[in-house]
């Protein structure tokens, strides 16, 4: 089993720039890929970004596209999501994922692709 823990939230202005990670332990082998998701209070949990493990491939959603950028370093098994020029909309609990099974790019979206989650990171931004 993989274990995902998320680090680096935190309370910052609009426009100010963040990195959040997660950190992977366990059968990381087994990972296929690993995707950001966040969600608001009151609103459903949003695809951010995702990166396939091996290959480096991402997919990174629309609305957030040119702001954040994901990436993955496999010698430390962890991913991150860097963002940048944060908004105010962006204030959400951040969760990464890891999905075990090989998957069309299509559903990267998609929550129930992803078989483990970590705990989640607040992150909150100001006006």
């Amino acid at each position: 089993q993989v274990q995902l823990v998320e680090s680096g939230g935190g309370l910052v202005q609009a426009g100010a720039s963040l990195r959040v990670s997660c950190a992977a332990s366990g059968r990381t082998f087994s990972q296929y890929a690993m995707g950001w998701f966040r969600q608001a209070p009151g609103k459903e949990r949003e695809f951010v970004a995702a990166i396939r493990w091996s290959g480096g491939s991402t997919y990174v959603a629309g609305s957030v596209k040119g702001r954040f950028t994901i990436s993955r370093d496999n010698a430390k098994n962890t991913v991150y999501l860097q963002m940048n020029s944060l908004k105010p909309e962006d204030t959400a609990v951040y969760y990464c994922a890891a999905a075990t099974a090989r998957m069309y790019s299509s559903r990267w979206p998609l929550p129930g692709e992803y078989d483990v989650w970590g705990q989640g990171t607040q992150v909150t931004v100001s006006s």
